[in-house]
């Protein structure tokens, strides 16, 4: 078991170059391109932040990654590439890749502890059913998942009690309590107020700690933390732009990636933006 009472330690990847791998990735749903021609990378341990409007394709890439989305054969040479394998088993893939996302929550607004809904992460499912068999190896790592994150006094509160800042960081423990090489946080701060987005902020700072990997999609400056160093702006299912955070966050991108005049502002490592 791998005690979380300070920071999580997990092992080194040195085997594979990248976590997170695509070359001339092309998504059609609809009969319309949502992923145009993409390629990009995501080391281990590196903590990266993907932008862009609303339909841009931020969440296409995420359903990519956990093969929800199958991308089309490429002439120019398709890759898609996971801890340097091409083919995964699906329910393999999601103990790797642990995702937030606002729409999980609604899915968990319901009758179901918070415990029960740590330990589903173990089988990927929303709840605990009576053909899941639950150790006491898992039930000991749920609890001090729930310990990391300084909640374990929700432990027995059921979801729909939960303020939309608590529910989150349950769902959090849920993607975390298997060891995932990633989080994915898709529009993870949606719903809060200005107090629990800033637990929630400080939350993930103390994941991106570890060797975890960080991958923030939003299309919000603000859900940026400091200890993310990169930024991929996507726009019209591309990438727009890619690279380090400072370079990328300028008035001139970011009104252009949105299309209106923005103007960024920056203080001790958080961003946002004025219109």
């Amino acid at each position: 078991m791998i005690k979380m009472t300070q920071n999580i330690n997990f092992p080194e990847k040195s085997d594979f170059p990248s976590l997170l791998e695509l070359k001339n990735v092309t998504i059609v749903r609809g009969g319309r391109k949502i992923l145009d021609s993409v390629s990009l990378s995501v080391g281990h341990g590196e903590h990266v932040a993907i932008i862009g409007p609303n339909g841009s394709g931020k969440s296409s890439l995420i359903k990519t990654f956990t093969e929800e989305y199958y991308p089309l054969a490429s002439a120019e040479g398709l890759v898609l590439n996971i801890m340097g394998k091409r083919t995964w088993n699906v329910f393999e893939l999601r103990k790797l890749l642990g995702i937030v996302s606002g729409d999980l929550q609604q899915t968990y607004c319901r009758q179901v502890s918070v415990l029960d809904v740590v330990l589903s992460g173990f089988f990927s499912s929303i709840g605990i059913y009576y053909n899941h068999k639950v150790t006491h190896e898992m039930e000991a790592r749920a609890r001090e998942v729930l310990k990391f994150l300084e909640i374990s006094y929700l432990a027995d509160r059921l979801m729909s009690e939960l303020s939309s800042g608590e529910a989150r960081k349950v769902l959090i423990g849920r993607a975390l309590v298997h060891d995932p090489e990633a989080l994915i946080l898709d529009e993870p701060a949606n719903s809060l107020d200005i107090k629990a987005l800033h637990s929630f902020r400080e939350t993930i700072r103390k994941i991106a700690d570890s060797r975890k990997s960080i991958i923030l999609v939003t299309h919000n400056l603000e859900d940026i933390i400091p200890e993310i160093n990169r930024v991929i702006l996507i726009k019209d299912g591309k990438v727009f732009m890619d690279g380090k955070k400072q370079e990328v966050l300028t008035n001139a991108n970011l009104s252009e990636l949105f299309s209106l005049p923005v103007e960024v502002l920056e203080k001790k490592g958080y961003y946002q933006t004025m219109i």
